[in-house]
């Protein structure tokens, strides 16, 4: 009977020990798994770029870096034994305080990234532009433009201006195409009514648009300028659109226009050539876009900048009444010292 008491005892203390090994294993487990892994500096959240190409030794070293890491163990441990280290995604991925181990693995692993805000507005060039976005998403500028150049369907009035939401890692060609969906977006029934009633392609619109776009910078006054601009393309006469010369010159220090200027041969010298240019001479704004569309019905066919500089604009119906405004603003740019 002892030697059977002893023999229940010493199971006892084996099944004991192997309970305490377990619910120890099972803990720390459970403490890696769940603990929280990410610190940030005052709550605030913190972004993890993760480029194309990317192997994990790269995301441990970013996160290292970004100096978030609770425990660089109990990530790589959980890492590991999810296969992450094996099935590293591309893109950007917000970290927020408090994040616990499996939540961090997790959103990696399945590729769960934030999108971005791209902004776009005031490029005067297709160049330009590509750098901008290039700030904003891993495409580089090079291969944006490549994509762009590259596609006949695409030019600068193919982009609107406005605020977009891609993934980080979208390419170039990715995002041209979105770009291309959000031109025939944009192009609603309504725009396309409007544009057909001008006797306007949409790319007409755009060209016409980018000349007001450089006119003035106050929207209230764009369907005025654009209801000039209508009114010579109605008449057949030529625009004499200032900004066109300083795009054909390639100079946007220019301030301010002279008879020089007006001699260069360019398609783009709207002093020369009647009708609208070839293209556009910036990427054109949706409010002077819209302007276009809704451009004021008026008898005017002339304007010039206000001699008090203010950057509104007065409007004349005859080219006398339009030469004693000219003369005004001559005078105020000759006080101020403006010569070119």
């Amino acid at each position: 009977m002892r030697k059977q008491k002893k023999s229940h005892s010493g199971l006892l203390f084996i099944i004991l020990i192997i309970g305490v090994v377990v619910v120890v294993y099972f803990a720390r487990n459970y403490l890696y798994i769940s603990k929280p892994i990410i610190k940030t500096a005052d709550g605030k959240d913190v972004s993890l770029y993760i480029p194309t190409g990317s192997d994990y030794k790269y995301v441990k070293n970013e996160l290292s870096s970004l100096n978030v890491l609770i425990s660089k163990n109990a990530f790589d441990w959980l890492a590991k034994r999810s296969h992450y280290d094996d099935n590293v995604h591309p893109g950007r991925y917000v970290l927020t305080d408090g994040m616990a181990n499996n939540q961090l693995i997790n959103m990696l692993r399945m590729g769960y990234q934030t999108p971005v805000k791209v902004v776009f507005n005031n490029m005067r060039t297709v160049e330009q532009l590509a750098g901008r976005i290039s700030e904003q998403i891993e495409a580089d500028s090079i291969s944006i433009i490549e994509e762009i150049y590259n596609n006949e369907e695409v030019d600068a009035t193919t982009f609107i201006p406005n605020t977009y939401e891609f993934y980080w890692n979208t390419d170039a060609e990715d995002f041209v195409e979105k770009m291309i969906s959000e031109h025939e977006r944009f192009w609603n029934e309504t725009r396309l009514n409007k544009a057909k009633s001008l006797k306007l392609t949409p790319k007409q619109v755009s060209i016409l648009a980018s000349i007001v776009d450089k006119e003035t910078r106050k929207v209230s006054e764009m369907p005025r300028i654009a209801g000039v601009y209508i009114n010579r393309l109605n008449r057949r006469w030529p625009l004499q659109a200032d900004p066109t010369l300083v795009f054909a010159h390639g100079d946007y220090n220019i301030r301010r226009v002279l008879d020089v200027h007006k001699k260069i041969d360019s398609p783009y010298n709207t002093y020369k050539y009647a009708g609208l240019p070839p293209g556009p001479i910036c990427i054109p704004s949706i409010a002077a876009i819209d302007a276009v569309l809704d451009a004021e019905k008026h008898n005017y066919f002339y304007f010039c900048a206000k001699d008090d500089l203010s950057g509104y604009h007065v409007f004349a119906s005859n080219i006398n009444e339009h030469n004693r405004n000219a003369e005004k603003y001559r005078k105020a740019l000759n006080k101020n010292k403006i010569y070119k």
